[in-house]
């Protein structure tokens, strides 16, 4: 999840095309010492990457600050004079690296023409490097930045998704794979995580999750659809004042799956009562047993994440599962 949590941090002068550019390394929240000297060094190596390669496809545009938004399993995202966004792919591989980008820009021209809200449109992309870059969108992470009235954000969420999982499942497939798994090897993970945190996890949380875990999983789903696959709050921008959404970022795990998933993390980040108001503007199918393996994802999700901030010492991911534990597992 690219720039999942991303904070301001400490501004530096790196190299740059033309002098000094100032470069401002996020600093996760609780991370100081070598963590934070490692993402400033790595800000400052990539730095005159992306210069090179704004040189290369932008010819003549000059860079002034690069700022690093910050870094998912998937990406690594920096703002460029506060009006670019450029993504990093951290595939291991480089086709492998050059194969995301190229097929999260051919999503992105599909979905524009799909969705009612913003998405990135890419100027350029460097299959090469594994690069893609587009023009910032408007407003800010709901992740870092909540809403004072996160229920406004219910209806355009609903026909935002009516919309992305009424998409032709036949035309997508050109762009997207299959993303579909046996639940019962999702709980079977599940239980994994939760054996890796269960010393994170507050004693009066671990009688619903270890419930939770020693259930049956609900039955696969029948029905898969085009998916944003990754929409946590992370990537949904909005303006703060207006409680209003203003984008949708980060396609790359954009999939044929069950639609379920993307409405699991809207009830995991934005809770219970969004979710059903967004269910209220939605016009796909969903009836109890939809419900089920929305609370299910869900609650597998939550557990992943924290695992995974626990894993790699980025607190935050773990901080905002261990707060949404308590509705996610109600």
């Amino acid at each position: 999840m690219a720039g999942a949590f991303a904070c301001p941090g400490t501004v530096f002068r790196g190299p740059g095309r033309r002098g000094d550019v100032p470069i401002t390394a996020d600093r996760h929240p609780g991370s100081t010492g070598p963590m934070a000297s490692l993402l400033m060094a790595r800000v400052a190596e990539v730095t005159e990457h992306i210069i090179r390669l704004l040189n290369r496809h932008l010819s003549g545009y000059e860079v002034r600050t690069v700022e690093r938004l910050g870094e998912g399993q998937d990406n690594a995202a920096y703002e460029v004079n506060g009006e670019l966004v450029v993504r990093q792919s951290k595939a291991d591989e480089p086709d492998e690296r050059g194969e995301a980008v190229e097929r999260e820009a051919a999503v992105l021209a599909v979905v524009s023409e799909l969705s009612p809200l913003p998405v990135p449109r890419p100027i350029f992309v460097d299959e090469e490097a594994g690069v893609l870059a587009y023009r910032k969108l408007p407003g800010l992470p709901l992740n870092l930045h909540p809403v004072k009235e996160p229920a406004r954000l219910a209806a355009p969420l609903g026909d935002f998704l009516s919309r992305l999982h009424a998409a032709p499942v036949e035309r997508m497939e050109a762009f997207v794979p299959r993303d579909i798994y046996p639940l019962g090897e999702l709980l079977e993970e599940a239980e994994g995580h939760y054996r890796d945190i269960v010393a994170q996890v507050p004693p009066t949380a671990r009688r619903q999750v270890e419930e939770f875990l020693a259930a049956e999983a609900p039955p696969d789903p029948e029905t898969p659809a085009f998916c944003h696959n990754d929409l946590g709050s992370e990537h949904l921008l909005v303006d703060v004042e207006a409680s209003a959404l203003t984008g949708v970022i980060d396609w790359t795990d954009a999939a044929i799956a069950d639609p379920a998933y993307d409405l699991a993390l809207v009830f995991r980040d934005l809770g219970p009562e969004v979710y059903e108001r967004t269910l209220a503007h939605y016009h796909g199918r969903h009836d109890d047993t939809d419900h089920e393996r929305v609370v299910f994802y869900a609650r597998c999700a939550i557990l992943e994440d924290i695992a995974y901030g626990v894993r790699t010492g980025i607190r935050p991911y773990a901080d905002a599962g261990l707060a949404h534990l308590g509705h996610t597992f109600a």
